[in-house]
């Protein structure tokens, strides 16, 4: 079967593209090819879109002909994934070029600094593939791509790409993505591939392959940069400043192909430039298509908003970056409801010719890519959009503050730090700033993340609403807010103040603050990421310490509710000395205490104080959870926090022993079906028998169902709407008559009484605390969540428990985004965070996942409140 697809592919770029004979095609295109180039097949025993390509089958191509052309080629490794598996970068230029590679970096470096050229800069086009590991066509076309500038003979095309530019090719993104997919295909391939959407070999299992090792979407976490796959992918890109940047996706099997210009909404701190050279790529990805009879698309669905995106965060850096989106075969053949078939190998040509068509476009036009990405930099740097200054109080979440400081420097912003007590922008800043001046060369991408709010465009914003009007789905793609300060719990400040400070490293250790002189004990005040950490991993090492849930002075200092001691008497000396080591590693802060004596609050003695332990903590795994966030909180928790994790596989939890531990955690999804009455059962009697149950997001209709719920809640409908309606007369079995006069009446007639409320894309809101609840310490002002979908709760009646983080009053939710007004009124003072005992347990509800995309990082302690703490509550 593998030879009919091969066959069946040359036949039809035979018709095409004039494909040479099959022994030289390894190349999608037509030519004479080198023979001292080795192909795919020569090197992994199979031709190009006849297998899916492995993970080591691609870096051993690649090694190969990096081998093979040691001239034209250099190879780079970038990054290790979570599992060990290392992600590489090709360079492929001509041999003049390759030569003076250091040049041309140094070169580009001075125009993405803002400063002039020397003349020996050529483009940079970046080309990255399989950043999904699911979506499979991309990498091999990555390989063919590399083959074909190599290999070609006589092509003038390709000749001049490698002439005139320097081309770059990041073929895997997510190699533990891609070969967990690789392998779950082989374990379901039979005799013949099976082009029924149906067969398991299209069908996979959770997790799929287009997460990471976390369960990350790696297209989603730019600016983040919580995994290693990102953070080497941003080093890589920022040593490169290429000016066109390509990231190749696929789509569902009964689409077809769009590439650039992208749908609105674009980002208003996209420039006019950067539209037109949109345009002009756009054009000649078409060119290529139309040669081909192959149909494709633009303008549609694929936005240039969000910029943790790899094209707008590109885009934001001065490149024109744009996302490529294929029709995934997902396997080697798939049958599309129109009855025809699409091929792996299609997929594999298809973003093979963009990826040439694109690299031409730019050596077509060097000169004018080179000027405008240049023009960009310097540009901003000039202050073109705007010439005022972030200030980040350090004096407010510090560990926080500190590590957005070195996220925004790893993404070439420049960030001082103001040590010591300041004053600036008619405010005091008693532990020093972070100042992010405007003007520099990443300016839209500062505005981009540090803006309070960037707003949608109008016109975009009135044809949404007019399309609501009509019931009819709005066409936002991702969140609307992401203001990165509001997600940290920092205080950002945006004034007309001179930047002012040393420049802060994004590799520079966050350094430790030490307060007080005593030995009784060391005090963790529970203020920020850090000081969760620190506690952590300090109970992991053994440490004791004991929590409060009311604030005290001691010594002349306040300590929040929330704050973990250590007291010396408790611990050996080997164990404080290992506390202040930990501490200098995290970089948190501890304050020493003299003596048990406070001048309010509780002694440590009170039973205001428990001694807190290390939770054992499980987590529901696999179907009918979202991986996505079962990941993020996995990773919040064990990488952020230091606390280990246990999945437990949702079909084993009906007959697991959950007696071994504290703590379960159930993330966003559906599980009802697959835990059974069973799965209920084992949960309700781990929790009345004294464990901590943690729900999130939609899972909580999970256990606030039934005659007795684990959670008294109910999932509100939308505003305006009788879930109870729509049943028949009990007595008559007749309809009551309806008069519609007008169209306002139909619409009403005819909505639909059980829907809930609309979509909300994302938005930043406030939320208010409870502040006697320890669920709530690190909160006593509020904080800013993220809410998403359409799950809203109603309160807990305080019969049953308490709403200990509920959303704020309709004039003051909107921290940030946009939101329907009728969400907006149906939010407020609607619980966020909720518990209720039962039993001996405690159950905890969180309306929407505070550990998603792990950009939440302000929410940290809510999350160590509900996992780290209540255990030790509960006991």
């Amino acid at each position: 079967m593998r030879n009919k697809l091969w066959g069946r592919c040359l036949v039809v770029l035979a018709a095409l593209w004039g494909v040479a004979a099959p022994a030289q095609a390894q190349s999608f295109a037509q030519g004479t090819f080198d023979p001292t180039i080795p192909t795919l097949t020569e090197t992994v025993g199979h031709a190009p879109g006849t297998r899916i390509t492995s993970p080591d089958q691609t870096y051993a191509y690649l090694k190969a002909l990096v081998a093979a052309a040691p001239d034209r080629t250099r190879m780079v490794q970038y990054a290790s994934t979570w599992e060990g598996r290392p992600l590489y970068y090709v360079i492929l230029s001509s041999p003049d070029n390759i030569a003076r590679l250091d040049a041309i970096r140094a070169d580009l470096a001075n125009i993405a600094a803002g400063r002039a050229s020397n003349g020996a800069a050529l483009p940079v086009t970046w080309l990255a593939y399989g950043v999904h590991g699911n979506e499979i066509s991309s990498t091999d076309a990555a390989l063919m791509t590399a083959y074909h500038l190599l290999a070609a003979q006589g092509d003038a095309r390709a000749d001049k790409i490698m002439r005139e530019t320097i081309v770059v090719i990041d073929p895997m993104q997510n190699p533990d993505g891609r070969a967990r997919f690789v392998n779950n295909f082989l374990a379901a391939s039979g005799i013949d591939p099976a082009a029924d959407r149906q067969a398991a070999e299209h069908d996979e299992p959770w997790p799929s392959g287009r997460v990471n090792h976390y369960m990350f979407d790696l297209n989603r976490d730019w600016f983040t940069l919580s995994q290693p796959e990102t953070r080497g992918k941003v080093a890589a890109i920022r040593s490169w400043n290429p000016v066109v940047v390509v990231d190749l996706h696929e789509m569902g099997g009964d689409e077809s192909y769009f590439f650039s210009p992208a749908a609105q909404p674009f980002s208003p701190n996209l420039t006019q430039a950067q539209i037109r050279a949109y345009e002009l790529i756009g054009r000649a990805n078409a060119a290529a298509f139309d040669a081909m009879g192959e149909p494709y698309f633009t303008r549609e669905v694929y936005d240039l908003f969000y910029p943790g995106y790899g094209d707008t965060w590109n885009a934001h850096q001065g490149a024109i970056g744009s996302t490529y989106e294929q029709a995934s075969a997902r396997g080697l053949v798939f049958e599309r409801r129109d009855g025809t078939e699409l091929t792996y190998a299609d997929g594999v040509r298809n973003h093979f010719t963009t990826s040439l068509a694109t690299a031409g476009a730019v050596a077509d036009n060097p000169q004018r890519f080179l000027s405008d990405f240049a023009q960009y930099r310097a540009a901003n740097a000039n202050g073109a959009a705007g010439r005022g200054t972030y200030l980040i109080d350090l004096s407010k979440r510090r560990w926080n503050a500190e590590s957005l400081g070195r996220r925004l420097a790893a993404q070439g912003i420049t960030v001082l730090r103001r040590e010591g007590p300041a004053s600036a922008c008619g405010k005091s800043f008693p532990q020093g700033y972070l100042a992010v001046p405007q003007a520099q060369p990443a300016a839209r991408l500062v505005k981009s993340l540090l803006d309070r709010d960037t707003p949608l465009p109008p016109d975009f914003l009135e044809e949404q609403e007019r399309r609501r009007s009509q019931d009819l789905p709005h066409e936002l793609y991702d969140v609307t807010a992401w203001s990165v300060g509001l997600m940290a719990g920092t205080d950002v400040t945006l004034c007309n103040a001179a930047a002012t400070g040393d420049a802060l490293a994004a590799e520079t250790p966050i350094a430790p603050l030490n307060e007080g002189s005593g030995a009784f004990a060391i005090a963790v005040p529970w203020t920020d990421s850090g000081q969760a950490r620190l506690v952590t991993l300090a109970l992991r090492d053994g440490i004791k310490g004991r929590v409060t849930d009311k604030a005290f002075t001691s010594g002349g200092n306040t300590f929040p509710r929330g704050t973990v001691v250590f007291p010396a008497g408790d611990n050996s000396p080997e164990n404080m000395a290992r506390l202040a080591m930990l501490a200098r590693e995290v970089g948190a802060h501890t304050v020493a205490l003299a003596s048990g004596w406070v001048d309010s609050g509780p002694n440590l003695g009170s039973e205001s104080f428990v001694r807190l332990s290390l939770p054992r903590v499980a987590i529901a795994w696999d179907d009918g959870i979202s991986q996505l966030s079962a990941g993020a909180m996995r990773y919040v928790l064990e990488r952020r926090l230091g606390l280990p994790v246990t999945p437990i596989r949702t079909q084993r939890l009906a007959r697991a022993d959950l007696s071994e531990y504290d703590v379960l955690l159930v993330p966003e999804g559906d599980p009802s079906a697959i835990l059974g009455e069973g799965g209920q059962r084992t949960i309700r009697d781990f929790v009345r028998k004294g464990g901590v149950l943690v729900a999130v997001g939609d899972s909580l209709e999970t256990f606030s169902g039934g005659d007795s719920p684990m959670l008294a809640v109910k999932r509100e409908a939308a505003l305006g709407r009788d879930p109870g309606a729509g049943g028949d007369d009990a007595e008559a079995g007749l309809a009551e008559a309806l008069e519609i006069a007008t169209d306002a009446e139909y619409r009403e007639a005819i909505k639909d009484e059980k829907a809930l409320p609309d979509t909300l894309p994302g938005a930043l809101l406030n939320v208010v605390a409870q502040r006697d609840h320890f669920l709530s310490a690190g909160y006593d002002d509020g904080g800013v969540v993220l809410a998403t979908g359409t799950q809203i709760f109603t309160p807990l009646d305080r019969a049953d428990g308490v709403n200990v983080l509920r959303f704020a009053a309709p004039g003051n939710l909107i921290a940030s985004g946009y939101v329907w007004d009728e969400n907006r009124r149906q939010l407020a003072y609607k619980p966020y965070l909720m518990a209720q005992r039962q039993g001996r347990g405690l159950v905890i509800g969180f309306a929407h996942d505070p550990s998603t995309r792990a950009y939440l990082d302000g929410l940290d302690l809510l999350i160590a409140n509900a996992v780290l703490v209540a255990p030790s509550r509960v006991r």
